[in-house]
């Protein structure tokens, strides 16, 4: 399972690398290169799933997730 993932901010495009949690979703994130609150997109469960490089762990291991339409 990876736990790290690059996140990205759409508005300035600024790059975080971030540590995932394994047993939750993230829902907002604030980019500490634009101030702008990163929210998940239409269908997907968290931030990391719309805007990173790697998706969350509940998405990787296929188990529920919170939204159960995300899971692979």
């Amino acid at each position: 399972m990876i736990t790290i993932s690059n996140l990205t901010c759409p508005a300035c495009g600024f790059l975080s690398e971030e540590e995932m949690p394994t047993d939750a979703c993230i829902y907002f994130h604030q980019c500490i290169g634009c101030g702008t609150t990163l929210k998940p997109q239409s269908g997907d469960c968290c931030v990391f799933c719309s805007y990173g490089s790697v998706p969350c762990p509940p998405v990787q291991a296929a188990v529920s997730c919170c939204n159960p339409a995300c899971v692979a």
